[in-house]
């Protein structure tokens, strides 16, 4: 947790005001019995009315003070709490964002999302609570029993006995639930992932009509948390009327106590209600902590999660001392092998590969074969297991990621596009990265990974002719036609979009950051033969000579590239061109006739 209190140093005036200025408010309420107990001995007892209305003025005087201690308490410990969380969170996603997809597959995005937002929650209304009561309610529970036996110390033996039992019951209780809490937020994570995977996949659901089945597994998910819900908050429930009982055990022993001494002439009757109300405010105050120690516990097991996630070291780490390459060479694999975590095999093997600036390179394979894995490995998505991948002859694990990547353009498997407009989808394509509502980028620069790759001189804007340019190379121009132009809406993940109009789109984005390496992951697999064709042929015809690297399923996306790598059960099992691997590859010549005899057929 001291990484975490790390994103609290900035306010530690907050930290600091927000508790004493509860202190003081709890001051002024512990004299608060102590005027009671004046007015009525020496008011209503002597009959003077005006001691009582001044007494009455003090008391309301106590409560104004008391209550501008108090808002001003809570908005101290307010500030610190969001501003806490505020930084938490963003230092969480950004940690989250350098993660490489290892370790987002290993961790998953229902827990990430559940650690960022209710967890998060969590831990900002406890620390809220904590700077307001932590200090505030054991204060009053010990100060009214110090006023207790300024007052009668025969009767407040009675506060000693209470005060022990209390506590035992109120960490007990803390003790107890701590762990089951952990256990509610995991199973809380469960229920979040099939919810995600469910709601993303109802399409599927409804087609082989698996609702029932599945709403099956979501209630017995639902059920298990509902039950560990149940469990903790049946412990958690003890609190209140375990604590109510010792309380009001104590009151009694109390007054019976305090009423012999009246009787004996030792006490009078304002003292012992004085001493009633410092139990009832031991009582309100322990029900108070009671219920502080529980969110507590709720926000430390929260805060442990968070902290689980921000502990996950970043694999991403540059070692610069690795020796580097041919410079020349614009992407090398060099014996590169991938192991997934947990895998009971290698998903790529011993792969040994040269592509030179300008080349094509193709990247063919039967579903599983490792296409996609190769690829990944380029922008250092995955991070090879044995050998190594350079890229203009360095070690990609001794370049900055975002150097590295600022270099390529990657159209994903899946295409992805975001809620907005046309122009801001492809100013992703931007050198950061930013989604935004102008033509140029966040610094106002033409994205480029270096001059070499793009012939406008860096610190043009981005015109929209640039991006209607783009958007031609990707043979999307019908697409932002349809749909109004540059500024028309685009709904979450492109859904009134076809996944053809997807992948251009996508592609168009890539190509707007003019990028060095240009990687096509099965990106045109919903493009119809034609459109597919001349997108092929407007790659090969851009101003700028980019690496392309084409993964594909099909052998006509492949056949004109400069070299192409034909991969089996991760291995590479051929390297050529296409007339080269029909006569030599058996596998890719048993590719190319299957869906050569496809194609003649239709």
């Amino acid at each position: 947790m001291q990484k975490l209190f790390s994103y609290l140093k900035p306010y530690r005036k907050e930290c600091v005001l927000g508790p004493l200025l509860k202190l003081a408010e709890a001051t002024l309420e512990l004299f608060v019995p102590m005027v009671v107990a004046a007015v009525i001995d020496r008011g209503i007892g002597g009959g003077d009315r005006g001691y009582i209305v001044r007494m009455s003025l003090v008391l309301v005087g106590l409560g104004l003070l008391g209550l501008l201690f108090s808002v001003t308490a809570q908005y101290f410990s307010a500030r610190a709490a969001v501003g806490f969380v505020t930084r938490l969170r963003h230092a969480l996603y950004a940690h989250v964002q350098d993660f490489p997809y290892s370790t987002l597959d290993r961790i998953g995005i229902p827990t990430l999302i559940t650690r960022m937002s209710s967890d998060m929650n969590q831990v900002q209304t406890g620390l809220n609570l904590t700077l307001r009561l932590l200090l505030r309610s054991p204060f009053v529970v010990f100060g009214a029993m110090v006023m207790a036996f300024t007052i009668d110390a025969t009767a407040a033996l009675w506060f000693v006995a209470a005060i022990p039992v209390l506590a035992l019951v109120v960490f007990g209780v803390m003790l107890l639930t701590m762990p089951m809490y952990k256990g509610v937020q995991e199973r809380l994570d469960r229920v979040l992932a099939l919810t995600r995977e469910n709601l993303n996949g109802v399409r599927v659901l409804r087609a082989f009509r698996k609702e029932e089945s599945e709403c099956q597994s979501f209630e017995a998910k639902n059920e298990a948390l509902t039950a560990a819900q149940q469990r903790v908050g049946r412990v958690s429930a003890l609190m209140n009327p375990v604590t109510y009982v010792v309380v009001n055990l104590a009151i009694i022993c109390l007054i019976r106590t305090g009423a012999l001494r009246v009787q004996a002439g030792i006490l009078t009757q304002g003292a012992v209600v004085a001493l009633y109300n410092y139990m009832s405010q031991i009582l309100v105050e322990l029900i108070k902590l009671a219920n502080l120690i529980i969110n507590i516990t709720k926000s430390l097991a929260c805060g442990r999660r968070i902290q689980a996630v921000l502990d996950v070291e970043d694999s991403e780490a540059v070692d610069e001392t690795l020796p580097g390459g041919d410079p020349g060479v614009r992407v090398e694999f060099d014996h590169a092998s991938l192991r997934y975590a947990g895998a009971g095999g290698e998903a790529l093997a011993d792969v040994s590969l040269r592509a030179l600036p300008g080349q094509v390179v193709g990247v063919i394979g039967g579903t599983g074969s490792g296409k996609s894995t190769l690829v990944n490995l380029i922008p250092r998505f995955y991070e090879a297991t044995a050998g190594r991948v350079l890229v203009d002859g360095k070690d990609v694990r001794s370049m900055d990621p975002g150097a590295l990547r600022a270099k390529i353009g990657v159209v994903p498997q899946k295409a992805v596009l975001f809620k907005g407009t046309i122009r801001e989808n492809l100013l992703w394509g931007c050198r950061d990265g930013a989604p935004l509502s102008t033509s140029t980028c966040r610094d106002g620069t033409l994205p480029s990974a270096s001059p070499q790759a793009n012939d406008r001189p860096q610190g043009d804007p981005v015109s929209d002719e640039a991006l209607m340019e783009a958007v031609k190379l990707a043979q999307a121009a019908e697409v932002v036609a349809g749909k109004g132009g540059l500024d028309g809406e685009i709904e979450q993940f492109g859904r009134n979009l076809s996944g053809g109009q997807r992948q251009r789109l996508t592609i168009a984005r890539a190509l707007v950051r003019r990028p060095e390496i240009l990687i096509l992951d099965d990106s045109s697999s919903a493009l119809d033969f034609a459109t597919d064709a001349a997108l092929r042929r407007a790659l090969r015809g851009l101003d700028y000579a980019p690496t392309v690297f084409i993964v594909a399923q099909r052998t006509a996306a492949v056949r004109n590239a400069d070299q192409i790598v034909v991969l089996d059960e991760g291995r590479v099992v051929g390297l050529g061109t296409h007339a080269e691997l029909l006569e030599r590859c058996p596998v890719y010549r048993e590719i190319h006739e299957s869906q050569f005899r496809k194609e003649a057929a239709v």
